[in-house]
C-alpha cells in the first residue's frame, strides 16, 4: 500500500498491480537495498577487508542498485516521450523534477541530470515506503499488547469522525491521543534507529574530542528514545506520556529525534506525518483488530529484524475485523 502511495505521488500509476512485471520487479529491486542497507558490515569495523566482500554484500547491493536504476530511468524516459504525444495538464512529482532537467552540458550546473532523476526516485520510494510501513506494524503491535490503549483511541475516533465517515488529513489535529500513539510508537520504534550517518568534512574539535575528517557519525535514536534520564518506564508503551506535552518530533527535543534535528532533519517529515496519521487512523477506525485464537498477548515477539530500518523480526500477523463504525 505505502509502495503504491508513493508510485502515485511520483508516477501517478500502481506499481504493485499484477499486470506490472516493472512495478514487482522494482519492489523487490528496493526491498533488497533497503535490506543489504541496513546489514553490518565487516569492512566498517576492518578497511582493509573492503576489497574482499566477505559477505557478499557490495555484490548484493550493485546487483540491486543497478536493477532499481535500470527501472526507474525506464519510467523516467517513458513520461519524456508520452509528453511529447500528450497535453495532459496534471501533474505529479516526476513532471515537476522533469521541468528542472538538464541536458548534460556543463554550463547547465543547476540542472537535473538524468542519473540526478534517477536517484532522486530511488531516494523517496527507499526513504518513504519502509519507513511507514515498519512504523504502522509496530503502532498496531503495540496497540494490541497494549487493550487499554486500543480501546481509547479507537474510542477516540469514534468521537470525532462519523461511522460512515472516511478518516481525512485535517481530522489529524483532532485527534490527539492518535498523535500520542504516533509519537510513542516512533520513540520506541524510530524507522531507522541511526539515523542518516554523517561525516566529518574537516578536522573538528567538539566538546573536547577531536573528531578527524572522513570521520563516520552514527547518532543512535532507538538508544536516546528509551533513556531512563530522559522517559519514566521507558521500555513500557504509553502513549499518555505525550498528553498535554508540547515535545514533537519536529528537531526541537533533543530527547525525540526519530526524523533527526537541525539543518539535516528528515526533508519527507511532512509527508510522514500527513500518512503515518491518516493510514493507521483509517485502519483502526474501519475495523476491529485481533490475533489469531491461539496468540497470547503477552508471548508475541517483539525482537527487531536487522536492516536500514527496524521491523519486526517476525511479522505481524493480525486479523482484521469489520468494525461498528463502518
Amino acid at each position: 500500500m505505502t509502495f503504491n502511495l508513493f508510485g502515485n505521488l511520483l508516477l501517478s500509476r500502481d506499481l504493485l498491480d499484477p499486470e506490472s512485471k516493472a512495478g514487482s520487479e522494482f519492489f523487490d529491486a528496493m526491498t533488497g537495498l533497503m535490506e543489504w542497507s541496513g546489514h553490518a558490515n565487516l569492512a566498517d569495523f576492518f578497511p582493509w577487508l573492503r576489497r574482499l566482500d566477505l559477505q557478499g554484500l557490495r555484490k548484493k547491493m550493485e546487483r540491486d542498485l543497478g536493477k532499481a536504476m535500470e527501472i526507474a530511468s525506464k519510467f523516467v524516459k517513458e513520461r519524456v516521450e508520452d509528453k511529447k504525444v500528450t497535453n495532459d495538464s496534471r501533474k505529479d512529482f516526476l513532471d515537476v523534477l522533469l521541468e528542472f532537467r538538464g541536458s548534460g552540458k556543463d554550463d547547465e550546473p543547476d540542472k537535473l541530470s538524468e542519473r540526478d532523476l534517477n536517484i532522486f526516485i530511488l531516494e523517496i520510494f527507499m526513504a518513504g515506503s519502509e519507513t511507514t510501513s515498519s512504523t504502522i506494524e509496530w503502532a498496531l503491535t503495540e496497540l494490541l499488547c497494549n487493550p487499554e490503549s486500543m480501546i481509547r483511541v479507537k474510542a477516540e475516533l469514534a468521537r470525532v469522525i462519523r461511522a460512515n465517515k472516511k478518516v481525512e488529513e485535517s481530522d489529524t489535529e483532532n485527534l490527539p491521543f492518535l498523535q500520542a500513539v504516533v509519537k510513542e510508537t516512533l520513540r520506541l520504534h524510530p524507522p531507522i534507529p541511526f539515523l542518516v550517518p554523517r561525516r566529518a568534512i574537516q578536522d573538528t574539535d567538539f566538546m573536547g574530542y577531536h573528531i578527524p575528517k572522513n570521520t563516520q557519525v552514527l547518532v543512535n535514536a532507538w538508544a536516546i528514545g528509551r533513556d531512563p534520564d530522559a522517559w519514566d518506564d521507558p521500555s513500557c508503551f504509553m502513549p499518555e506520556r505525550f498528553i498535554g506535552t508540547k515535545v514533537d518530533y519536529r528537531g526541537q527535543h533533543l530527547e525525540f529525534i526519530p526524523f533527526g534535528a537541525g539543518r539535516r532533519i528528515c526533508a519527507g517529515l511532512p509527508l510522514a506525518h500527513r500518512v503515518l496519521h491518516l493510514i493507521l487512523g483509517s485502519l483502526l477506525h474501519h475495523f476491529d483488530w485481533e490475533f489469531e485464537a491461539n496468540v497470547n498477548p503477552a508471548s508475541v515477539d517483539r525482537k527487531d529484524r536487522l536492516g536500514i530500518t527496524v521491523r519486526k523480526s517476525e511479522p505481524l500477523m493480525a486479523v482484521p475485523v469489520k468494525s461498528n463504525a463502518v
